[in-house]
């Protein structure tokens, strides 16, 4: 039985954290949030008191935190050197590339392996244990790795070097909130010209306009019943994490030069949604505020 240090049990970690659990592994897991911990008490996990006491015994230490302060604060101070030093460390949170760099050089300072391996997928696929995970590290850590992070994944790809777990997440949810306010134009602009939504769905979803943002996650409600758009745009994946990501890639991008346009009109308009009060809901709702429906949510 492997035992796991669960750092972070938020909408994601939270079912990260069960999962683990049922794999049969001793998960030792911590919040700052009492809720989180009686949650992860009946999904079989065990609360602990703080972080050292969850990762003193630790084989592997997963953290899945707010942002890049969060992980530096909690790795620099609570986890590096508490947890033993044959621990597996890693983090799942979505940060910053440099500060992925810098957690990893404090841990490979103090003998650590340590991978940065962000996630995609959501709330639903964290449930159940098919979210895809973008890992940054050492060659030579990888199999073990994988292998402590297989009760969770549905695939997991080594990017790269530590930091490129970070790219690749980072690039990825660029591409999908474009990708998704492409789709959410399409359906406005085609309920306009008098073309039923679900009918576009049919069309759209077997030619060239076909992307994840129409077959898997389809904004209007019907055609894709898994999809937030069929509970309110309740779940998923929140706008206000969407522009949090959407934010990382155009700081990435003004200190690595590259030009990203449409980067930057999808961090507008998801910042629009968010400040008006709609951060909670599934970035798939940004299709409301195209129809002019923002209002009524």
């Amino acid at each position: 039985m492997t035992k796991i240090a669960f750092i972070g049990l938020g909408n994601m970690g939270g079912g990260m954290a069960a999962n683990q659990a049922k794999a049969g592994h001793a998960v030792a897991a911590f919040d700052l949030s009492p809720s989180a911990l009686e949650r992860a008490a009946s999904q079989g996990c065990t609360p602990v008191g703080s972080v050292a006491e969850a990762v003193r015994d630790a084989d592997v230490v997963i953290t899945m935190l707010p942002a890049g302060p969060h992980v530096l604060s909690v790795y620099s101070e609570q986890i590096i050197g508490v947890a033993p030093a044959s621990a597996l460390l890693l983090d799942c949170s979505t940060i910053d590339v440099e500060t992925a760099r810098k957690v990893a050089g404090l841990a490979k300072s103090a003998s650590y392996a340590f991978a940065d391996a962000p996630v995609s997928g959501g709330t639903a696929a964290a449930d159940a244990w098919t979210l895809a995970f973008m890992v940054g590290s050492d060659e030579g850590d990888f199999a073990r790795i994988e292998a402590a992070l297989e009760p969770m994944s549905r695939i997991t790809i080594r990017a790269g070097d530590h930091g490129a777990g970070q790219a690749a997440k980072i690039c990825n949810n660029m591409l999908l909130g474009i990708s998704m306010l492409g789709t959410c134009e399409a359906i406005a602009l085609a309920e306009k010209l008098g073309l039923d939504p679900e009918r576009f769905f049919e069309i759209a979803s077997k030619s060239s306009g076909q992307c994840w943002s129409v077959s898997s996650y389809y904004p209007w409600p019907g055609p894709v019943p898994t999809a937030p758009s069929n509970r309110d745009y309740q779940g998923g994946f929140a706008t206000a994490m969407m522009l949090k990501d959407l934010k990382l890639a155009q700081d990435a991008a003004a200190k690595s030069g590259a030009t990203t346009p449409l980067g930057a009109q999808a961090e507008a308009l998801y910042a629009l949604f968010d400040g008006m009060g709609h951060g909670g809901r599934d970035f798939s709702a940004m299709l409301q505020l195209l129809r002019g429906q923002a209002g009524e949510l």
